[in-house]
Formats: structure tokens, C-alpha cells, sequence
């Protein structure tokens, strides 16, 4: 079920449930996830894509395993705001998930967000192999971390 906004994926969870960030790319998915007070995102592990019905096994079980009751997922919009194929790609991710796993799911604006975790892993001299294995776990972390101090704000 697709909500118009985190807060309302909020709304609909039960307490102590935690929330499902996804950086979904073309050839990994970036998870995180938040505390059951909904105040700290964690990076929790990156899926390397093979086929879809393997991603949502893996999706599935972490689901089962967290007790998550919504996900939100980065959605990669244009500089100028807009949508181009990539956002095309991450809206029917999310129809084709939502076919198998029953949770409130939102997007959430994530320009810049890989680019933000690179250049701080940058600056704390990441090496180049350290960086891939981790860039993505930290980039949907980056981005629920963003949904959940809007949260804590203002109404998201």
C-alpha cells in the first residue's frame, strides 16, 4: 500500500515497530533501519540484485526478522525536481514489492543522498573497497535518518 507520506506510514504502524529504509540501485539495495522509537536509523545490509524473487525473499525475511511495520524508499529525483527513467524504475520496484509484502510504504526525496555518504567517507579516508562495500547501507541510512528528523520536526 502506497501512502503519500512517511508520517502517514507512521500512522499506520503499530507500536514498536520499526521502519524499512531502501536505496534501491540497479545492482544493489541499500537497507537501514530504525529503532522502535523511530528515532535512530541504522545501516543494517546491502542485497546484491539478482533476481527479483530472490530480493524479495531477502525482503521478506528482514520484514519478518525486524518486525518492520512501513518502508520508506529513496526515490531519485532530478536536480530541478523532476522524475526521469530512474524514478520510472524505483515506482515500479515498489509496485512489484508491494505484491508480496502488506506494509504501508512511502517515498522520500533522495537527491544527493550517495553523493553526501561518499564524500563523507571520503573525508574520513575511506579506502575505495571499504567505500563500495558500504556506500549503500549508509546512503538508506542517510535517507531514513532524513524521514525520521522530519518526523520528529514536522508532520512528513
Amino acid at each position: 500500500m502506497l501512502l503519500d507520506k512517511p508520517g502517514l506510514v507512521i500512522e499506520a504502524m503499530k507500536d514498536g515497530q520499526r521502519l524499512l529504509g531502501l536505496d534501491v540501485g540497479a545492482k544493489t539495495i541499500g537497507m537501514a533501519l530504525s529503532d522502535p522509537t523511530l528515532t535512530i536509523a541504522r545501516p543494517l545490509d546491502t542485497i546484491r540484485r539478482r533476481k527479483f524473487s530472490a530480493d524479495v525473499l531477502i525482503l521478506k525475511e528482514i520484514v519478518q526478522t525486524h518486525e518492520v511495520g512501513g518502508i520508506v524508499i529513496g526515490l531519485p529525483r532530478n536536480m530541478d525536481g523532476s522524475e526521469g527513467p530512474r524514478c520510472q524504475s524505483i515506482r515500479q520496484f515498489q509496485r512489484n514489492i508491494a505484491e508480496h509484502i502488506a506494509l504501508p510504504m512511502a517515498f522520500w526525496d533522495e537527491r544527493l543522498s550517495t553523493v553526501a555518504v561518499t564524500r563523507t567517507l571520503l573525508e574520513a579516508d575511506t579506502s575505495r573497497a571499504r567505500r563500495a562495500e558500504v556506500v549503500d547501507k549508509l546512503a538508506a541510512s542517510y535517507i531514513l535518518q532524513g524521514v525520521l528528523d522530519r518526523l520528529k520536526g514536522a508532520g512528513a
